[in-house]
């Protein structure tokens, strides 16, 4: 059988800052590239603190998911990278929030630099389609 890639940068999302789309799909399986804080009316981070940057990806996560016909609770995984430990708390009172009672797979990785200026974190995610 053979399988189809599709990309997309779905609008309300932010832009790139590089040579992708936010979103791949391959039959029902979804992945979503490393997305920051970014609020995509503005172009500016949500905020300057850890809470309100992962609240405001997983706000973008969930507009992309619709774009392919899923949702929140069809997340797989989730990788975080954190640039500093310190923020694990407030990143996991974001994530909850907006999770609900969802607990999908999760991997939270320390990191020393990520690409945008003032970027706490960045997450990725896979999930599959509602389908």
């Amino acid at each position: 059988m053979a399988y189809t890639v599709e990309t997309s940068t779905p609008p309300n999302t932010p832009i790139p800052i590089g040579p992708y789309n936010h979103v791949a799909k391959v039959g029902p399986f979804v992945s979503i590239g490393g997305t920051a804080g970014v609020d995509p009316l503005t172009g500016q981070l949500a905020g300057s603190d850890v809470y309100s940057q992962a609240m405001q990806i997983i706000k973008s996560f969930r507009a992309m998911l619709e774009s392919v016909d899923s949702d929140l609770g069809h997340v797989i995984h989730v990788n975080v990278f954190l640039k500093d430990m310190r923020d694990f708390d407030e990143m996991n009172r974001a994530y909850v929030e907006m999770m609900g009672d969802h607990r999908p797979a999760r991997t939270v990785i320390g990191v020393n630099e990520l690409p945008k200026p003032g970027v706490l974190l960045t997450m990725n995610l896979t999930a599959v389609t509602g389908r």
